[in-house]
Parts: C-alpha cells; structure tokens; sequence
C-alpha cells in the first residue's frame, strides 16, 4: 500500500527564502534517513513563512503507514521551529 502525507508548515522565523530552504532541506534530509520515505516540497516555494511537504512511503498496511506517519509528524513537532498548519493523509 501507498501512502501520501501533506503537511503545510507555517514558520515566523523566516526572513528569507534562503533561511527557509536551509531549514526544508535539513528536515527532508532527516526524514529520509529516520524513516525511509520520500520527501518534496510540493507548493508554497515562492513564499517565506509558509511551505508544503509531501511525504510518501510504502508499507504493507494501512495501519503501518499510519504509525508512520504520526511518528513524521511527531519529529517535525519536536525538532524544528515551525508550526504544522495543516496535515492530510492519502492511502492508495
């Protein structure tokens, strides 16, 4: 099974594009390596504060993608500075 993660951060501490490339590029970085899923920036590049990710992952249930999609968002939660504004799961 497939599962897609859209998350929309919002962040104040951005002051620039570059800042917030710096940031995204870290915390895709990161996800990859913690927990073995595709990341990309999929809207909101143009804007500072504001980004979106798409997270997708294989596993062989739902369930399974489920977990690990709260322990994504967990990670975002308690290693950076932003605020998830929005968050919404696809299984296919």
């Amino acid at each position: 099974m497939i599962g897609e993660l859209e998350i929309d951060l919002f962040a104040e501490g951005f002051h620039s594009l570059k800042e917030k490339r710096r940031l995204l590029s870290s915390l895709k970085e990161r996800l990859r390596r913690q927990f073995n899923v595709a990341v990309a920036e999929t809207d909101c590049q143009d804007l500072w504060q504001k980004a979106q990710l798409t997270v997708v992952t294989l596993a062989p249930g739902r369930a399974a993608l489920e977990r690990v999609f709260r322990q994504v968002e967990e990670f975002i939660d308690l290693n950076y500075d932003v605020e998830i504004s929005r968050i919404q799961a696809r299984f296919h």
